[in-house]
């Protein structure tokens, strides 16, 4: 039973102030028992104290302010050391700018709690799309995919995506100091330990909708980092097969 498992969704936040209002109610009505930790990098739009007036009124709403912008990836590691610290059963990653639909968050909990130990919600699979993206969007997503799954051998469909659920048991297996990947490439990062590290990985196909308020975080900057680092990755785990061990992935 899905209820059985103490749920914490982690939501970074950076200028989501028109966001946030439309994501956190909908949650709310959703699955009204799982905790929400925003977790805002000191955002000039008020994000932040918009954040702690919903906490004040709801006690399954909790806030993490860091001092400034430090990236996607060490904003999430923050929230799940919060969450780790105080015994959840279950942390999920969900963006906060409505592109990934609570509606969705309960095909991956009952996936969780059937055994898998990782369920990543999944553009591009069958059940699975997106809305109201554009072209250059849905090939960038597509080709950076294919182009990772090649790379490193492993047969996750969305390795990049950021809707998905993690038993805390995982995470902890996870070597989670050692993460050094931001944007899209912490997506991968932790995929590829989750598959490495032995754990049950399943997908489950969502909907992802392109963000109606506020202005998309994607640069150029991530899309060069995320296929450095994965190609990097891809020619050490080819090296180390071709020695005969298994390489763990590290900071590249």
């Amino acid at each position: 039973m899905t209820d059985d498992l103490r749920t914490l969704v982690c939501v970074p936040t950076y200028n989501e102030a028109a966001s946030l209002p439309v994501l956190l109610p909908r949650l709310a009505e959703v699955r009204p028992q799982v905790d929400v930790l925003v977790i805002d990098d000191r955002s000039p739009d008020g994000t932040g104290a918009l954040a702690d007036a919903f906490a004040e009124r709801d006690p399954h709403v909790h806030v993490l302010h860091r001092p400034g912008k430090g990236g996607l990836g060490a904003a999430y590691l923050a929230g799940f050391g919060w969450g780790l610290d105080r015994g959840y059963d279950v942390i999920v990653e969900m963006d906060a700018d409505g592109s990934h639909r609570p509606e969705d968050l309960e095909r991956l909990l009952a996936t969780l709690a059937d055994g898998a130990d990782v369920v990543l919600g999944t553009r591009w699979m069958p059940g699975g799309s997106t809305v109201n993206w554009p072209f250059r969007r849905r090939f960038l997503s597509v080709a950076g995919n294919r182009y990772a799954r090649g790379m490193l051998n492993v047969p996750m469909r969305d390795i990049t995506g950021g809707f998905r659920a993690y038993r805390t048991t995982a995470l902890r297996a996870l070597d989670l100091p050692t993460v050094r990947g931001e944007g899209y490439v912490f997506q991968v990062e932790l995929a590829l330990r989750a598959a490495d590290a032995g754990l049950r990985i399943a997908e489950v196909p969502i909907t992802f909708v392109e963000r109606e308020q506020g202005v998309s975080k994607m640069s150029r900057g991530i899309v060069v980092e995320a296929m450095r680092r994965v190609t990097v990755w891809g020619i050490q785990r080819r090296l180390a097969r071709l020695i005969g061990r298994r390489r763990p992935v590290r900071a590249a």
